[in-house]
């Protein structure tokens, strides 16, 4: 425990604005007067060790102390890696903000742009809490694909994309399984459509289709639940959902290979699609 705390305190004084015996004679050098380089040496090392906070306030400095090297522009970029690492993720966004208005097409652009979707996914906790920052994530890493789409961050947040709409759709069912516990179903009718429609990559929607089934089921719409089964078994046959749904209907004398495509409602303009093959 004292060789750890020793450490740190040593890595600490680095930060005091005076770093030891840097002048050859043993005297103290001011922060002010070291090269941007022994300043860029030391931040590292403190990012190393996990002192986040410290390492993006030396890496400041040198934009500070010297704004037209070219540690500038690279200390701006691991002031935000360093935020970011130590769950500082407002000014994280900031640090990548202003490093893509100074340097929008250098290298680091796109890791400034996956450095912010990654600061709100990282702030993703759970499905019930407010989801507005999911949207912000989803934004960001939209834009870390669209607008790199050759850079090492692009599958990456490709990735990050398609699990912030899994959050998003989850978000959804719970509300929407909520409401049909309650017995609103219109109201859960409303939010398993949304998972359907909008999310239908997501992983929640064998289940939303289940749902759809058990609600439009409750409510005798029984030509609705055939439609939502049909698209189910045509998409996740295989899934335990699918299952479940072939016993409710069946037990109802409902069969999802007699389902009228000619209707009218939002359930048959899906199913018609399904038949094209432009749904999932």
């Amino acid at each position: 425990m004292t060789m750890k705390w020793g450490k740190i305190t040593w890595l600490l004084l680095i930060l005091s604005g005076v770093l030891f015996a840097c002048d050859g004679g043993g005297n103290p050098e001011p922060l002010e007067e070291l090269p941007a380089q022994k300043i860029y040496k030391q931040a590292e090392i403190l990012l190393k060790n996990n002192l986040n906070r410290e390492a993006s306030d030396l890496f400041s400095k040198i934009e500070r102390l010297y704004p037209y090297s070219k540690l500038a522009k690279q200390s701006l970029i691991m002031s935000a890696v360093a935020n970011h690492q130590g769950g500082f993720y407002v000014k994280s966004r900031e640090d990548s903000r202003r490093y893509l208005d100074f340097y929008p097409a250098d290298k680091n652009a796109a890791r400034a742009q996956y450095l912010i979707a990654l600061s709100y996914y990282d702030q993703i906790d759970n499905v019930s809490r407010d989801q507005s920052v999911t949207f912000e994530a989803i934004q960001a890493f939209r834009n870390v694909i669209e607008r790199y789409p050759d850079s090492e961050y692009s599958l990456p947040a490709l990735l990050k994309f398609d699990l912030s709409l899994d959050h998003l759709a989850g978000k959804e069912m719970e509300i929407g399984r909520y409401y049909q516990k309650r017995g609103h179903f219109g109201a859960a009718i409303a939010r398993f459509r949304v998972v359907v429609e909008e999310f239908q990559t997501t992983s929640h929607t064998p289940e939303a289709l289940h749902r759809l089934v058990e609600s439009y089921l409750s409510l005798g719409l029984n030509a609705n639940a055939q439609t939502a089964g049909a698209i189910l078994g045509h998409n996740f046959q295989s899934s335990d959902w699918y299952k479940d749904t072939y016993v409710l209907l069946t037990g109802k004398d409902l069969f999802t290979e007699e389902v009228d495509s000619k209707g009218s409602s939002w359930l048959n303009d899906v199913w018609r699609r399904v038949g094209q093959g432009k749904w999932l």
